[in-house]
């Protein structure tokens, strides 16, 4: 079966979101634990949650995917910053237990002139704080597509970071397709090869979900501008490649594209419609 979904609003509550995906077709989704570039987090509605598990088994919902917001910087030259970013992530995983066996998502941060090994250090000091031997939420470092001083443009880096942090088996990866076809990794002519160096790098049990995105820029341009599936530089044939591929297949894909619900309900069934049962 196809996991597949797309980002959803959290403002309306889970019960919602659950709605708003089975309206599209959609039998998974991916949501912001708070604004996406604020910082307050919401108050967990236990009984909203509680009739979305409902609903979600009802209707044979795949893992869902939590993203960190976007102003979250672990590796911050900045304390006040580091001191925000571990404030987030200890709320936020204290959330995710509400919705267990899920995954939570974030970008490593920026190391802003610090140097990458530097921003590596801080990233895992930062997780060591907050992983929990108890949690039953995985948490996934994104691979991003290297502009300025990001750190995660490539899988050495993720995976030098996972190498410092204690409990390496809470930890996993989620590879976004715009991100690391902008950071050089070539899905459209090489993608056994890419997965080969993947698995040869971090190992494939590390990757947990997918983030399903086609590209503005051309390859290697270290850019991260999201188009919609098969109207960028990835093209439709290379998506179709990605949700079969025997490694890939089993995995959740979540669409972050510039769609409206309606628009992500289209790509979807495109979807769908292309994947080899």
């Amino acid at each position: 079966m196809l996991h597949i979904g797309c980002h959803l609003s959290s403002a309306k509550g889970y019960e919602a979101m659950g709605r708003v995906a089975l309206s599209i077709g959609a039998n998974t989704f991916q949501f912001f634990t708070r604004n996406p570039r604020g910082s307050k987090s919401k108050t967990i509605d236990v009984q909203d949650i509680t009739r979305f598990l409902k609903l979600a088994e009802n209707n044979g919902f795949g893992i869902l995917l939590a993203h960190a917001p976007y102003t979250l910087n672990p590796c911050s030259a900045d304390p006040k910053v580091t001191r925000f970013a571990a404030q987030v992530l200890q709320e936020d995983l204290a959330l995710m237990e509400y919705l267990p066996g899920s995954l939570y998502n974030f970008h490593p941060g920026s190391h802003v002139g610090q140097g990458a090994e530097k921003g590596i250090e801080l990233v895992a000091s930062q997780l060591n704080d907050v992983l929990s031997s108890g949690q039953t939420t995985t948490v996934l470092l994104e691979t991003m597509s290297g502009k300025g001083s990001e750190i995660g443009k490539t899988f050495e880096e993720l995976a030098a970071i996972i190498e410092r942090v204690e409990l390496k088996e809470k930890l996993g990866v989620c590879l976004d397709t715009c991100h690391v076809y902008s950071a050089g990794y070539d899905l459209v002519n090489r993608l056994d090869s890419v997965l080969e160096h993947f698995d040869s790098v971090l190992g494939l049990k590390r990757l947990r979900a997918i983030h399903l995105n086609d590209s503005m820029t051309p390859f290697a341009s270290f850019k991260d501008r999201h188009e919609t599936i098969g109207k960028g530089s990835l093209g439709e044939q290379t998506f179709i490649n990605l949700i079969n591929h025997p490694v890939l297949r089993e995995l959740p894909f979540f669409l972050e594209t510039p769609r409206d619900e309606a628009g992500h309900g289209q790509e979807i069934a495109w979807l769908k419609e292309h994947y080899r049962a």
